[in-house]
Parts: C-alpha cells; sequence; structure tokens
C-alpha cells in the first residue's frame, strides 16, 4: 500500500498506529507499552507490511535507550550507586543462577540441544532496563530506596551481559579468549576516569562561561550523553552503560534537575519506535513451532521471577513490601536477550527455532510484566489516576 517508504511516511504510519492502539490501551485499562508492540506487529513485515524496513526504526529507537539510562544516572550519585552495586551483588548472582537453570530445565524438556539450552537459560537471566525503568515514576522511586534497588540490579545483569555478548561473538568466531572476556572489567575504570577528566576539564567550564543560553545547554547535554555512550562502545564496553555514566556525571550540575524535565519527551517519542520496531520484529509465520515452550517459559518466569527476588532481598535486610514490588518490576526478559539471540545466529549447534523461541518468550514477557505493572504498582502510564505518577 505504501510503496514509498521515505522516513516521513514511515514515522506517520507508526505514530498514527501507535496513538489508535494507545487510545484502545487506555480503554482497556491496559499498558501503553502492549499498544505499541501491537501496532509494529500489525504494520509491519510479517502481517500488513506497511513498514518494511524495520531496521532503520530501530536503529533510530536505540537513542531512546541511552536518554532513558541517561535520565536514569541524573538522579544517582556515584557514593550511593557504590552503594547498591555492594548490596545488590550477591543478590544479582543468586538469581542469574536461579533463571538460568530455570530456561536450561524447560528448553531440555522441549527437546532443546544443551547449548540450544543453555543460551535460552542465559537469555532468561536479564530483566528488562527498558521496561523497569520506563515505568518507574522519575520523581518518586528514583528518588526512594525502591527505584535504586531496582537500578542496581538492572545495571549488574547488564554488565553480566556484556561478558556474555563478547563470549557469544568469540564462539562464532571462533577466537574465544579469556582476555577478551576481561577486557569491559578493565575498561570501565578507564572511561570512568576520561568521563570525570573530561566533565571537570571542559563541561564545568562550559557551563560557568556559557550556562544562560538555555539552547545551548541543551546542545552541549546531547552531545555529553552521546558523546561518553560512543566512548564507551570504543574501548569495549555498551553505549547504554557509557550513557548512564554520563549522566552520574552530570548529576553533581545543578542544572541537572532541568535537563531531566527537557529530555522526557525525547525520550518517549525514541522509546514508542523500538517498541514499534519490537513488534514489527516477530516473525508470525515461525511462530507455531516454538509457540508453547515459549508461553510456557513466559509463564514461568512472570510467575518465578517475583518469588525469587522476594526471597532474595529478603535475604539483605530488605523489607518484604519492597522485594515483592522490586520482583514484579523485574519479572520480565530484557532486549538484551532479544541482542544474546541476534548473536548467536550463525553459531554452530544453534537453530533457528531456539532463536525465535527467545524473541516470542521475551515479547510475551514484556507484554504480561508491563500488564502487571500497570495495574498493581504507581507508574507514569498507569489507567489508575491513582496510581499514574510521573
Amino acid at each position: 500500500m505504501f510503496e514509498d517508504q521515505s522516513i516521513i511516511v514511515t514515522l506517520f504510519l507508526v505514530f498514527t498506529s501507535a496513538a489508535l492502539t494507545a487510545t484502545l490501551m487506555l480503554y482497556s485499562r491496559q499498558a501503553l507499552i502492549i499498544g505499541y508492540i501491537f501496532a509494529g506487529i500489525v504494520l509491519g513485515p510479517w502481517c500488513l507490511n506497511w513498514v518494511s524496513d524495520t531496521r532503520l526504526i530501530a536503529d533510530i529507537a536505540d537513542v531512546g535507550i541511552l536518554f532513558l539510562l541517561f535520565l536514569l544516572g541524573l538522579n544517582l550519585t556515584p557514593q550511593k550507586l557504590l552503594h547498591l552495586f555492594r548490596q545488590t551483588t550477591l543478590v544479582t548472582l543468586m538469581t542469574s543462577v536461579v533463571f538460568c537453570a530455570t530456561g536450561w530445565s524447560i528448553a531440555w524438556l522441549f527437546g532443546f540441544s544443551a547449548l540450544e539450552a543453555f543460551l535460552i537459560g542465559v537469555a532468561a537471566i536479564f530483566s528488562s532496563t527498558i521496561i523497569g525503568i520506563k515505568l518507574l515514576p522519575t520523581t518518586i522511586l528514583h528518588h526512594r530506596h525502591t527505584g535504586e534497588v531496582i537500578i542496581s540490579v538492572l545495571l549488574f545483569q547488564d554488565m553480566v551481559a556484556i561478558v556474555v555478548m563478547i563470549g557469544l561473538q568469540g564462539l562464532e568466531s571462533g577466537h574465544l579468549q579469556a582476555a577478551n572476556l576481561l577486557r569491559p572489567l578493565l575498561a570501565l575504570p578507564l572511561l570512568i576516569v576520561i568521563a570525570f577528566a573530561l566533565d571537570r576539564l571542559v563541561l564545568l567550564r562550559l557551563f560557568s562561561r556559557l550556562d544562560k543560553v538555555q539552547e545551548y545547554i541543551f546542545l552541549l547535554t546531547l552531545a555529553w550523553c552521546l558523546g561518553i555512550a560512543q566512548l564507551a562502545h570504543s574501548v569495549g564496553l555498551s553505549y547504554e552503560i557509557g550513557a548512564f555514566l554520563a549522566g552520574v556525571i552530570f548529576a553533581s550540575h545543578p542544572i541537572s534537575l532541568v535537563i531531566a524535565e527537557r529530555l522526557k519527551p525525547l525520550r518517549d517519542f525514541f522509546l514508542v519506535l523500538f517498541f514499534f520496531a519490537l513488534g514489527a520484529s516477530l516473525k508470525l509465520d515461525a511462530i507455531q513451532s516454538v509457540a508453547v515452550p515459549a508461553m510456557i517459559l513466559a509463564l514461568v518466569l512472570l510467575l518465578m521471577k517475583p518469588v525469587v527476588f522476594r526471597y532474595t532481598l529478603g535475604q539483605v535486610a530488605e523489607s518484604p513490601r519492597l522485594a515483592w514490588e522490586t520482583g514484579w518490576r523485574l519479572g520480565q526478559m530484557s532486549e538484551f536477550s532479544l541482542l544474546i539471540a541476534y548473536l548467536a545466529v550463525g553459531i554452530p549447534g544453534i537453530g533457528a527455532e531456539t532463536i525465535i523461541l527467545i524473541n516470542v518468550a521475551t515479547v510475551l514477557t514484556f507484554i504480561g510484566s508491563s500488564s502487571i505493572v500497570v495495574l498493581k504498582f504507581p507508574t507514569p502510564v498507569a489507567v489508575s489516576d491513582r496510581l499514574r505518577r510521573n
């Protein structure tokens, strides 16, 4: 129908369909995120095929993830972050073992090979940074202990995911070395030192002289966020970790809260694209072969993750109420699960059904988890006035 796939036509289709499905979600008291994913499924290549270039949308949408993590960093001081890492390291390691074993067991029961089952188990470890942070009220939970615990768990998981992805790349190329796995751990301190030096020697001086020009401050902030993200990627880390670190360092500037408010609409623009692209990427004709194991894996994780987080956080002296809420908010798989599946394509012994199962289970947990959180806890997109918090 739409043969001229210009960027304007694509954006028109994405946001018009997202607005329509979001309206349906609000009237049916469901999460807006579900509407965005559903719009992508309907208009994507595997249904109406009105939006065929999903790779372009996904690339643009990645910017929204960077802004999301940058805003997240603006609400945490380095001292608080180190304290939280010490507290949640054991929790993250314990839960990772449990979730990996669960994913492996389900996959093995459905006849997947040991290597395929292990990959599915690894994909089950991670919770979504996007879902977890998107549904946190920035003016409340980010300044309370609940939000801080969620953030620290997610960031530690992100570090684990980076090591896993480097390992998969090594398996694909046939050159997996211990030095490559240690590189992210060595690169992180280097990135911190460089970022702090740039902040003190460059950013602070520019702010002190030119902070009265609001347009320039906004432009400089975007350059800082994307620049540190690119620097992180250059030293072997992820763009996401770089954007978060840029936010943590920027938080020391008095203007950080003003910048945070200005970036929220820009963040939401790109995140709509992310969830649309996620729905559009689902290969509907291939889902049937893995529908049952994918649904079972998704259901087990949705029910199991809150219980496991409740128990493990209780072991480090967190309150039952905080532990339950944290568990429900982290009760899904992750965008890193999708990326791990993508990197596993081409590895000997990993079949196409394994990749499709991970993709489908991830989307199902996104839908299920966001619905539960929106209905039970305060979020910026709650359909209930009582639970809506910006």
